[in-house]
Order: C-alpha cells, then sequence, then structure tokens
C-alpha cells in the first residue's frame, strides 16, 4: 500500500476504488460499443432475466444504483442500439419493462467475459476471487451497501 494510501481515509480509498473500476471497465467494454454505465445495465438485465425477472426500469434503477431517469436515457439509447427492447408492462401501462434482444445478449456475453477478467485482475492481490479475504471483502461491502446515508442526518444534529 502507498504512503498516501496509508493516510487516506475509506471514504476517499472508496471513491479512488470506484473510479478506478469505472475507468477499467470503461475502456475494456468500449470496443463493444458500451459504456460503463450501458454495461452496468445490460449485464443487470441478463443476470436477472437468468433468474426469470423481466424488470422495468424502476426496479433496473433500484437494482443497478442508477438515477431512474439516467437508466431511461440509458435503455432509450441502447432500445436505438438494437441491444434493448422497451415495451409496456401489461400489469402497469406507465411502467416500461426492459429486455436484451438477440443481439443485445451476444454483446452483453461476450462484455462479462471481458470484465470477469478485469475482476480477476483486481482482486488477484487478495487471492483471487474465491478466495476467503475476496468473500470477507464482499460481505463488508455489502454491510457498507446496506448502510443508510442521508446527508441531511448530520447536519440537522449539529443545528439542534
Amino acid at each position: 500500500m502507498s504512503s498516501a494510501a496509508e493516510s487516506a481515509t475509506a471514504g476517499f480509498l472508496v471513491w479512488r476504488l470506484s473510479m478506478k473500476w469505472r475507468v477499467a471497465v470503461d475502456r475494456a467494454v468500449a470496443p463493444l460499443g458500451l459504456t460503463h454505465a450501458q454495461y452496468a445495465l445490460m449485464a443487470s438485465l441478463y443476470g436477472m432475466r437468468r433468474s426469470g425477472l423481466r424488470p422495468s426500469q424502476r426496479r433496473l434503477a433500484d437494482h443497478t444504483g442508477l438515477e431512474p431517469l439516467y437508466v431511461s436515457k440509458l435503455a432509450r439509447a441502447l432500445e436505438a442500439a438494437g441491444l434493448v427492447a422497451r415495451t409496456r408492462d401489461p400489469n402497469d401501462p406507465r411502467a416500461m419493462q426492459l429486455s436484451l434482444t438477440e443481439q443485445g445478449h451476444d454483446v452483453t456475453r461476450r462484455a462479462i467475459k471481458v470484465v470477469q477478467g478485469l475482476l480477476d485482475q483486481l482482486l488477484e492481490p487478495l487471492g483471487g476471487q474465491d478466495s476467503p479475504r475476496t468473500r470477507q471483502f464482499t460481505r463488508e461491502l455489502a454491510i457498507l451497501l446496506d448502510a443508510p446515508l442521508d446527508p441531511h442526518t448530520e447536519s440537522d444534529k449539529e443545528q439542534s
């Protein structure tokens, strides 16, 4: 670990790691005509479909952590590229359901292989994807993702 990283806050390191990952994925999936955000949407659709789900744009936004409006814009662009199909939800005419087209499945499978290679590289210092350290790291990341963040809480306490 560099001396700068040793004195850095956890928040700074999380930000740096997320930026390192985003840039690496952007570069890796660019030859497939995708951005990192498009990959995240398509890979999530791929995984959710394998679980028997056909998610709405809203459910996909909740799953990926992306803003619903951004998911809508991404879905429209991916639809125009022939990678995603958007259809009205029969149970809620206001909602759009998303699915991968045949071409979308093909691109997503190739992108997942590329990104898995990046993940192998990233997790190698922890012993690889199946190591006990990586499993513990994954559990700790999940705990942090489940922790509520409300930017108004601290300022409200200070004003009291």
